[in-house]
């Protein structure tokens, strides 16, 4: 775009909060935020530097999404940074974002606390809502605690359902949500449709502002349960109530003072290059319980990149679904304005120290900060060993577990920069069959696919790790070409502790701290599959309750030396007697009542 296609595109666009974005054809360059969507955007007609001035040419079109407020434009902002990860913008390297309430677009419309709201409802947004027709979302938000709390009370208020679309179809009866009193029932019709979305157009007024929608119900209702002497039913609605009226900001939150300060973190920043780290200490009443680094991407072409710019990016990135704490101590000032207004208004003490022990505090966290940006992690030393051409900051760890082909499940476990991340964790359940390649295959294809179809909220890895040899690595890579993802796939097997890749292998020393960074993976993936494997197994064995003398330990031994009901169905009295707390006569029983 040039700048007179920047100035027409932007006496389009409207004069209020919101967020914008530069997009290359269907590719997110840059995403900025505004108080006035129509003035901020002008003013890249012009374009001050370098890094801004190549950002601008590239793009060829301009989005944008209006927010109610400027603190809602700042969360979105960095929930859609993390979410594509512009080219042209300062990046956390992690994939947390602020929370969102959507009502979907059904003929009965369901309420969900979401990150990854529906496509449609992403482009624009009208009066709070993400939408102007069909899905509605409302937020971002900073606590999900607090969302939480809010949406649960809406529910028990107007019985609005959160169930999935499989639950609401084609039932007879109404489910447990309707009898403890969390909705209205409208998949077996106990409310007719003009009444149920009437309630959710209340829902609606609440969030768009109109909080005595739902503080009033719950006044009176503890009122009453106070009259009444239900005196700890009254505590709960007096948490929720706090809760109702602080969610637009009427409650407020008192500032912290120095002596309140229980939580506080100190941010250091080092810069290299294209590349920021930011080291993260925690104290909690006075003593220091934890340390972290995070790397950062900067920009390319960015020139000089201030470390108040990265500072301030990496607050509103990092905090998503993290309490804020009593204090932030920076190493440098954060360089954006409504960054420091939002932390003021969540009630967070802002401090540049120059002396004393928060500054000696601030320096340790300079000093973590430059030797992550200066020394090889790990996870370089893993790139630099594959030959990849990045660091793998996000790697995913692949495995399957089942018992003689029984009950067959797939684990999906993410690391980002060396630790777990068990949001992203996720499992699923194969067909039943004694063939571990065919079960990679299985397991592999049906990431790659969600990732390709965009159904997967989670950002593509940068590494794949599958837990076992050349056969497995063999299925998977097979998966990958099938699906047409490229990302570059490698295995760890067992005992041997080799690392197949499509090139050959590798035996690490087992010192080598890239390897165990490998094996943290692997044995995690190994980890939540076996749980997963065992949870179904279990959950298939109620006929065993049946039988008298089988406690949960003795089915639990059954189960895992015959892998399943059949299994033990099959088994002579002699086996069954094999194992330890089976005797003559409960063998006998077994073998009866099976």
């Amino acid at each position: 775009m040039d700048g007179d296609a920047v100035r027409q595109r932007a006496n389009e666009l409207p004069r209020q909060p919101g967020v914008y974005q530069f997009q290359d054809g269907e590719t997110v360059v840059y995403v900025g935020k505004a108080v006035d969507i129509r003035d901020r955007v002008r003013s890249y007609a012009d374009p001050r530097g370098q890094r801004i001035r190549r950002m601008v040419e590239r793009a060829d079109s301009i989005d944008y999404s209006v927010t109610d407020t400027e603190t809602q434009a700042l969360l979105l902002e960095a929930n859609l940074i993390k979410r594509f990860q512009p080219r042209y913008n300062v990046r956390l390297k992690d994939d947390k974002s602020y929370p969102l309430v959507q009502l979907t677009d059904h003929e009965f419309p369901r309420i969900e606390i979401t990150r990854d709201p529906n496509p449609e409802a992403r482009a624009r947004s009208d009066g709070g809502a993400t939408a102007v027709s069909g899905p509605r979302v409302f937020g971002p938000f900073t606590k999900k605690t607090r969302v939480e709390t809010v949406v649960k009370a809406l529910r028990e208020t107007y019985g609005v359902r959160g169930c999935s679309d499989h639950k609401f179809a084609n039932r007879n009866r109404p489910c447990l949500d309707y009898d403890i009193g969390l909705c209205t029932a409208p998949c077996t019709a106990e409310i007719d449709r003009d009444s149920y979305v009437a309630d959710v157009e209340s829902v609606v007024r609440f969030f768009e502002g109109e909080t005595g929608v739902l503080a009033d119900p719950l006044r009176r209702e503890m009122e009453e349960a106070a009259g009444n002497q239900e005196f700890e039913r009254a505590a709960n609605l007096r948490d929720k109530l706090d809760a109702v009226e602080g969610f637009h900001g009427g409650a407020g939150e008192a500032v912290a003072t120095e002596s309140d300060e229980r939580a506080v973190d100190v941010l250091g920043v080092g810069l290299e290059g294209d590349s920021a780290t930011v080291a993260r200490l925690h104290s909690e009443s006075g003593q220091l319980v934890d340390r972290e680094r995070h790397a950062v991407t900067i920009p390319d072409e960015s020139g000089e990149t201030p470390a108040g710019a990265v500072l301030s990016a990496f607050v509103t990135q990092y905090y998503t679904e993290r309490d804020l704490p009593d204090a932030l101590l920076f190493s440098d000032r954060p360089d954006d304005r409504e960054v420091l207004d939002w932390l003021e208004s969540e009630g967070v003490s802002v401090r540049v120290p120059g002396a004393g022990r928060e500054a000696t505090l601030v320096d340790l966290a300079l000093k973590n900060a430059r030797r992550g940006a200066s020394e090889p992690d790990a996870l370089s030393a893993l790139r630099d060993a594959l030959g990849l051409d990045t660091v793998p900051r996000r790697i995913e760890g692949f495995d399957v577990s089942h018992a003689q082909g029984k009950h067959a499940v797939g684990s999906n476990v993410v690391f980002a920069d060396g630790s777990a991340d068990k949001s992203g964790y996720r499992r699923k359940k194969l067909d039943d069959r004694n063939d571990d390649y065919a079960n990679m295959y299985d397991l592999v294809r049906w990431r790659a696919d969600r990732a390709i179809e965009d159904r997967d909220d989670r950002p593509d890895p940068g590494l794949l790790l599958i837990d076992g040899g050349e056969g497995q690595l063999g299925a998977a890579r097979e998966a990958l070409r099938d699906a047409e993802w490229d990302v570059p796939a490698i295995a760890l097997a067992k005992d041997e502790e080799i690392v197949v890749t499509s090139g050959g292998t590798h035996d690490w020393p087992n010192d080598a701290d890239h390897l165990h960074v490998l094996q943290r993976v692997r044995d995690e993936a190994h980890r939540f599959a076996v749980q997963y494997h065992q949870t179904l197994r279990d959950d298939v064995s109620t006929e065993l309750d049946n039988v008298p003398g089988i406690g949960p330990e003795t089915r639990r031994k059954l189960l895992r030396r015959f892998g399943s009901v059949e299994g033990i169905r099959s088994a002579s009295v002699a086996e069954l007697r094999a194992v330890e707390g089976v005797g003559q006569k409960t063998a006998e029983t077994i073998e009866t009542r099976l």
